[in-house]
């Protein structure tokens, strides 16, 4: 593929994605306070890691790619619950109405899970969760659900296909972690864009900055909530949607 991650030149997708995450850098300046929800995620990766016993449907990060398309589709249908509680259609969803959305989706989530989740979603700091933000918010909120709240008949959020559709972001985003830890680090990242698919290799600063594109606050490390904003950015989930913040 040409317009691949491997490429020496970024594919439109991505030259979007880093000028989106460039924008929102100054944002991230204050991480203690995602600290708590991040460590809840690494410990869901790590279980998911260790019982996927390292297999993948992903072989290569074109491999991925190819699957931007279907990611997309799969991930239309949270427009309209997006819009049906954006009660002042201002194209945010504040605390208030964030709480009505948990409630009425049956989503068994606490209080200060709920506030948790608002300030790690809402990069902006606006007050509001955006649409590329609420699917961040369902992803992880279908992630640390309790899977005992939902019967083996019937999906946890209420629709097989956007489980599905979250199940295989997930998916790619073990594929990158190659230390099964839970977290994303710069050589593990290199190797997958690199090593598992020589035939697209790319100059090590070109990987490099795919990595710092991903690593907002420098911690040289990227959570899954790191991952799951870029990756949005990535397939360009919200170019039909909104104009993002910045």
């Amino acid at each position: 593929m040409k317009n691949s991650v491997g490429s020496g030149q970024p594919c439109p997708a991505l030259k979007l994605w880093s000028n989106k995450v460039g924008s929102l850098l100054c944002f991230w300046s204050a991480p203690k306070k995602y600290r708590r929800l991040d460590a809840k995620l690494e410990t869901k990766m790590m279980e998911l890691k260790r019982s996927s016993s390292g297999k993948s449907n992903f072989r290569s990060i074109n491999s991925i790619i190819l699957k931007f398309p279907q990611f997309k589709e799969g991930l239309k249908e949270i427009k309209g619950v997006f819009e049906q509680f954006d009660e002042d259609s201002n194209g945010t969803i504040d605390r208030e109405e964030l709480k009505k959305c948990v409630k009425k989706l049956q989503f068994h989530v606490k209080e200060e899970e709920i506030d948790d989740l608002f300030h790690s979603c809402d990069v902006d700091e606006k007050e509001g969760i955006q649409f590329s933000e609420f699917i961040v918010l369902l992803c992880l909120i279908y992630l640390l659900m309790d899977s005992s709240s939902s019967s083996d008949n019937t999906s946890k959020i209420g629709s097989p296909e956007l489980e599905a559709t979250f199940n295989t972001i997930v998916e790619a985003f073990l594929f990158l972690d190659k230390r099964g830890d839970g977290k994303l680090h710069e050589k593990d990242v290199v190797k997958a864009l690199n090593e598992d698919s020589p035939c697209e290799k790319s100059p090590s600063h070109v990987t490099q900055t795919r990595f710092k594109e991903m690593d907002w606050d420098r911690s040289g490390n990227v959570s899954f909530r790191q991952f799951l904003f870029a990756f949005l950015d990535w397939i360009g989930i919200d170019t039909d949607d909104e104009n993002h913040t910045t």
